[in-house]
């Protein structure tokens, strides 16, 4: 078949849906199929700067939200424009990576299915983006309803987010979790020195490495919060942190205030190909997520390339975590917004090397057994073909 991966959103870019359009088109390529992909990045730059982006900031101060929906109905125009192209008309499927996609994938005449990776709406209102109960918050929930009923298949990455679809649109979708590239994580924690040395990191230092965007409903606030315990334990341990967004100022400010600043590092965007390196060199994966405005964790990726390279992780115990880690068997889970509770998880594993090398060892048999690129490649294979109406030979 082929294949076109469409989002409403920059590709490649720093997160988990990028990683995930990523990781399908190697797996799908692997079983056969042309797969190509289509993105805002796409579109001139000053169409994106300009008209897209540029009055988003002045629509929002008339009305809290008015510029986040304008954002979204220019890039989905945008998109749809060059799906009219006629080079689009030799794809056999669009599998559109958000709803905004969708509704241009359908404008545009073409055979649509739709991962649903989240809660727009929600979403919009935890990050503080659009207003709760708003008319633009409700036109988005609008949108979410009209495209999910309306796209031929619905695709989402765990049981809630499907649960969720159902509740709001009546539509049944498949569940397909989350996956990795199981070739690439692998387990290369024996170059951890080497790789700490190579980014300027202490040979003893005990380091917890949070792969997350500084978003609200990452909970990236928490493990500052739980790490004057640690560090007093610990005094050579450290925080990393790999991602950008709103949280990045108040961050900084409480590890200020907390007199934690010169043991926390303050990455930024990181290239993912160099993700494996950051993995590798760290002592403990934290993925502290929380209940935000509605919005729970999905199949966290930075969730399961941690467990696939082979590094113990504590999360939080909401969503799609769930799921993936068996407390005490492969991981950690701990209360959300319990700072206690991740301190003591924190200090424990650094306390236990061995558990953290058993539970590391256990959650790469899981990923290999569960969460392969290659398996879920197959599946979406096989939603395609539903979608098309070719029978399964």
């Amino acid at each position: 078949m082929k294949i076109l991966l469409v989002t409403s959103y920059d590709y490649p870019h720093l997160g988990g849906l990028s990683t995930h359009m990523t990781t399908l088109k190697a797996g799908l390529e692997n079983r056969g199929h042309q797969v190509d992909t289509l993105s805002f990045s796409d579109v001139p730059k000053w169409k994106r700067d300009f008209i897209a982006r540029g009055p988003s900031f002045l629509l929002n101060k008339v009305s809290l939200g008015a510029g986040y929906v304008w954002t979204l109905e220019r890039r989905q125009g945008f998109l749809t424009d060059m799906l009219k192209q006629a080079k689009y008309k030799q794809y056999d499927v669009i599998n559109a990576q958000d709803v905004f996609a969708t509704r241009a994938s359908l404008e545009a005449g073409l055979p649509t299915v739709t991962t649903v990776h989240g809660y727009l709406t929600y979403e919009g209102i935890s990050k503080g983006s659009v207003a709760e109960n708003s008319k633009h918050a409700d036109h988005l929930m609008a949108v979410e309803r009209v495209g999910y009923t309306a796209t031929r298949e619905v695709i989402t990455v765990d049981t809630r987010i499907k649960d969720y679809v159902k509740k709001e649109t009546g539509v049944n979708g498949t569940m397909i979790k989350n996956f990795i590239d199981v070739e690439s994580f692998r387990p290369n924690v024996e170059k951890r020195n080497e790789f700490r040395q190579k980014y300027g990191f202490g040979l003893d230092e005990k380091i917890f490495f949070v792969p997350r965007r500084l978003t609200r409903k990452n909970g990236v606030i928490y493990p500052v919060l739980a790490f004057p315990p640690v560090l007093e334990k610990f005094p050579n341990s450290r925080i990393v942190f790999a991602g950008t967004g709103e949280m990045f100022d108040e961050i900084k400010a409480k590890a200020t205030e907390l007199g934690v600043k010169d043991h926390i590092t303050m990455l930024g965007a990181i290239d993912h190909k160099d993700m494996l390196d950051y993995y590798a060199l760290s002592d403990v994966i934290l993925v502290p997520s929380i209940y935000s405005a509605g919005v729970e964790e999905a199949t966290s990726i930075s969730a399961l390339e941690a467990m696939g390279a082979g590094v113990p992780l504590i999360a939080c115990a909401v969503g799609g975590l769930k799921e993936i880690v068996s407390h005490e068997n492969d991981g950690l889970l701990v209360e959300e917004r319990n700072i206690d509770a991740l301190s003591d998880a924190m200090i424990r594993l650094l306390q236990n090397n061995e558990e953290g090398s058993s539970l590391a060892k256990a959650a790469r048999a899981k990923i290999e057994a569960e969460y392969s690129h290659f398996a879920a490649a197959e599946k979406y294979e096989s939603i395609y073909k539903k979608a098309l109406g070719i029978s399964h030979e």
